[in-house]
Parts: C-alpha cells; structure tokens; sequence
C-alpha cells in the first residue's frame, strides 16, 4: 500500500519560509541602521568629548545593536510579511497556489513556523543578549565618564535594608554617598549608616569608607563615633549598582525572578516586573497576530497592482496594535492595570480584528 508522499507539502514550506525569513531579516537591518544612525547623531559628541575617538563610536554602536534589533523585530515583522505577501500576490503566485487547492488558513499555517521561530529568536534575545550587552554599555558609559558626580541618585532595597547612592563611578566600582537603612522584622528603624564613599575590589570585596552610624533602640537613639574603614557585607556586585543606576535597563528572565522573590535588589514595583515578564514570554504569540494583520494584502486584484490601499491599511493596522500594546504595557507598568490585563486583551482584540477581515475577504 502506497503512502502519500509530503515532499510538496514540505518543499511549500522551506520556500515560504526562507522568503519571509529574507523579508524580515533585510527590513529589521534597513530598521536597525536607520535607529543606529540616530542614536550615534545624539551620541557622537559626547563619545568625542571624552576623547575615545572612533574605536568609541564602534564600541557604542556595537554594543547598542542587540538592544536596537529586539526593538525592532516586531515591526520587521510586519514590514517583512506584508512585503512578502504583497510581492507574490501582484506576481501571480498567490492565485496560482489558490488554483492548486491553498487556502489562506493553509497559507498561514505554512508560514506560522517561521514567524513562532522569529518570535523565539527575540524572546531570547530580549532575555539573555540585551541585558548583558547594555549592562556591559553602562559599564563602559560609566566608567569613561570624566564627571560621574552628575549621574542621578538611586533608592534599592535588598531584604530588610534599604539603601540609597548618590552616584556611582569607575563603572560600578566605586559609590558615593552610600545610606543604608536597617530595619526590624516589624519594619521599624533599626540602623542608619552613612558612608562618603563605598570601594570594590576582588580581593576584599567591599569597603566603605569615613563611616558614620546611629542606632534606634526604641525611642532613643545612639550616635556611634566614626568609623575610617570597614567592610560591608552584601551580596550586592558593581554590576548591580550598574543595573540599578540606570533608567529602565532590560532584564532578564532570572534577574526579574530573583527581584519578585527579594533575593536581588530592585527599585521597580512587582507589576511593573511581572508585566514584563508576561509580555516578554508572549512575544511569538505578539508576532503571530502581526502575521494575522498582514494576511488580507493576499485578496488585492492583481490588476489593481501598487494602487491597490490593503498594504497600507495593513501597516497601519500592525502599527496601531504595536502602539497599543505599548500604551497598555505603560498602564500596567504604573500600577493602574493588572499585568495579564495589560499584556493580553491587546492580543485578543485584534486577533478577532483580524481573522474577522479575513472571512469577509474570503466570503466575497
């Protein structure tokens, strides 16, 4: 007994894949450049002043792309399958795989691989390449910089203390103006120590430096005499200062886990971490819907050619959900939405948004 051979099927699929994945990957590198030059425009005096010539200017930039390409991948997405879809259907191959018995569920399903592939590829590098690169950006950024003393003050809390920096130098290295506060298990005052200045090294770890102290024991409190050195105990690295010295820095996966169960300092709110994290594991689900918005360019007349308006209602359509799904992640991140709230219903929404033009179109 014969079986049916899927060498068709198959053959169907490695084309189609290999043509999206070629869309999205040349319009996230037209996307990328386009970011990269804004980005070296605003930051090429600065790299200047501090006299790191062009090897500084390759520095930033190189570490800035990972960053840049997790930003852009959703929209070269979009971009990449409407230019697609639109280039086979205004050649003819689009009628010819209908004549052949393709439908556009067919079609979606062949193309759902690669994009849940693509969708994978940013999910890990949004949680394990961006993080470190811009870590390692802050670093360099910081310890470059000939005034560190401008850099802004920071507040963190790492289990019962908490702590406040009034700025951080030699790339994480060195603190200034440390506070720590130390609390009781009821939440009261225990300890608050002031240091003008908290040192790193390998071999010693952390050493604080012109050290003042008072105790609270109730209602009286105690002025220690000053301390020249000591050591601090703390399980905190100059690279978490660097972390928490910097505005809204990506995260990884672990690092969010670790804030939510207070074993890493953190100075986000648990929502604003939690919604991160749900957003960031749905990302393929984010681009099977930029997927879905750009199916319909499928049903233009062949005749109506680059007139046609589809392709542009299309990406106005993807747009509008990427802009939403922001506006709804912001909501959630101060606090006024409950995460699932503020990273699923966008999904929902235009999901049937676009499955529901997709039946129209396919019932004319």
């Amino acid at each position: 007994m014969k079986t049916k051979s899927h060498a068709p099927t198959h053959v169907l699929l490695r084309y189609l894949s290999g043509v999206l994945f070629n869309r999205v990957l040349f319009s996230c590198a037209i996307l990328v450049g386009l970011m990269e030059i804004l980005a070296l425009l605003e930051q090429t005096t600065p790299i200047l002043q501090r006299h790191l010539g062009i090897s500084g200017i390759l520095t930033y930039a190189g570490m800035r792309l990972p960053f840049l390409m997790a930003g852009a991948l959703p929209l070269s997405v979009l971009i990449g399958a409407l230019v697609m879809l639109s280039q086979m259907t205004l050649a003819s191959e689009m009628a010819i795989l209908q004549a052949s018995g393709l439908s556009m569920w067919g079609l979606y399903k062949r193309l759902l691989p690669a994009t849940l592939l693509i969708g994978v590829m940013g999910v890990m590098l949004d949680d394990q390449v961006t993080p470190r690169s811009e870590q390692a950006l802050a670093a360099w950024w910081n310890r470059t910089d000939p005034h560190p003393e401008n850099g802004h003050a920071f507040w963190f809390h790492e289990g019962g203390r908490i702590g406040h920096v009034k700025y951080v130098a030699d790339g994480g290295n060195m603190l200034s103006g440390l506070d720590l506060y130390t609390r009781t298990p009821d939440g009261m005052l225990q300890e608050a120590l002031h240091a003008d200045r908290a040192d790193y090294t390998h071999a010693h770890g952390w050493q604080l430096r012109t050290i003042r102290r008072v105790q609270v024991d109730g209602d009286k409190t105690a002025r220690l005499p000053v301390e020249d050195d000591t050591s601090w105990q703390t399980t905190l690295h100059p690279w978490d200062f660097i972390r928490l010295s910097a505005e809204n820095p990506p995260l990884s996966s672990g690092t969010i886990i670790g804030m939510l169960r207070g074993r890493l300092p953190s100075d986000s709110s648990p929502g604003f971490l939690q919604a991160g994290l749900l957003e960031r594991f749905l990302r393929p689900a984010a681009m099977m819907v930029l997927l879905l918005l750009a199916m319909p360019v499928i049903y233009i007349p062949p005749r109506t050619g680059t007139r046609s308006w589809v392709p542009v209602w299309c990406l106005g359509a993807g747009l509008l959900f990427i802009i939403a799904q922001g506006l709804l992640r912001a909501m959630g991140n101060a606090g006024l939405l409950p995460p699932p709230v503020a990273t699923i219903p966008g999904l929902i929404i235009f999901t049937l948004g676009a499955v529901t033009a997709l039946l129209r179109n396919e019932a004319k």
